[in-house]
């Protein structure tokens, strides 16, 4: 059974539909990629699972349950988590006491004792970022503090993880080291699901894809059926037909899909 159930979603604001009948599914140990352009309504999908936005139609399952009436606050406690776009980091405090605060307030919500500092370095050093712990989160690189959300979102021990372009800010050694970690952390039995434009990290990491357009799911499958999708290549480049399509087309051509929107 899917972890994560997105059944016939519908978002309208005002007269315009960000989210038009979407519909996918996350698997646990899986990790599950949210693709399209800017505005497809990526993000949109992601306020709506997480609780921020509420729907105008559907359904959200999580764990198999419904959870489309579910508070921000019980959604996380169930086991869900994210990362936004914009950095949302408490820029005062230093790296590590990021991690705690999210650390305790997920002991605290279980009873448990506060946990050890040995506990929240330990998820510094997994993500990579253990030589920042002493610094301020608002004085670290922007990678950094990519990585230090995970690591906080890590601390609430999280069944689904919803990733909101992550790997912004990081370069290519440190990108082909978060694509092994992400796979490390499925295969643990979380649920991912990423919204991201680095088509190279998408393409070697995410096991299912799901690709949206104008809010509306125009494709899901492996990424090498994403990749050969004729649908997907007209939306993308922009081909009036498919007799017009590269033959065959070339694939790194093919799948940067945000640059050239």
């Amino acid at each position: 059974m899917s972890l994560l159930e997105v059944d016939d979603i519908v978002v309208r604001f005002g007269g315009v539909t960000a989210v038009d009948h979407a519909s996918f599914v996350a698997e646990a140990g899986r990790v599950t990629g949210l693709i399209g352009p800017n505005g497809a309504g990526k993000t949109t999908c992601f306020n709506v699972i997480s609780g921020l936005q509420k729907p105008n139609q559907g359904k959200v399952r999580f764990d198999g349950r419904p959870i489309t009436r579910l508070p921000v606050h019980r959604r996380s406690r169930r086991g869900m988590a994210r990362t936004f776009q914009r950095l949302e980091a408490f820029g005062s405090l230093t790296v590590r006491d990021n991690v705690r605060v999210a650390r305790d307030i997920h002991r605290g919500l279980l009873g448990l004792v506060r946990p050890a500092t040995a506990d929240v370095d330990g998820l510094l050093e997994r993500v990579g970022i253990a030589p920042y712990a002493d610094e301020r989160a608002d004085s670290v690189p922007t990678g950094v503090a990519r990585l230090l959300e995970l690591a906080r979102c890590l601390a609430g021990e999280p069944k689904l993880l919803l990733l909101d372009e992550p790997s912004s800010g990081l370069d290519e050694a440190e990108t082909d080291a978060f694509g092994e970690l992400l796979a490390e952390l499925a295969a643990e039995g979380r649920a991912i699901v990423m919204v991201e434009h680095d088509m190279d990290l998408v393409m070697s990491v995410c096991d299912d894809l799901h690709v949206l357009d104008f809010g509306a799911v125009i494709a899901s499958g492996s990424p090498s059926v994403i990749r050969s999708d004729p649908q997907v290549q007209k939306a993308y480049l922009g081909y009036s037909d498919e007799s017009e399509l590269p033959k065959p087309p070339d694939p790194d051509l093919t799948m940067e899909l945000e640059a050239v929107r």
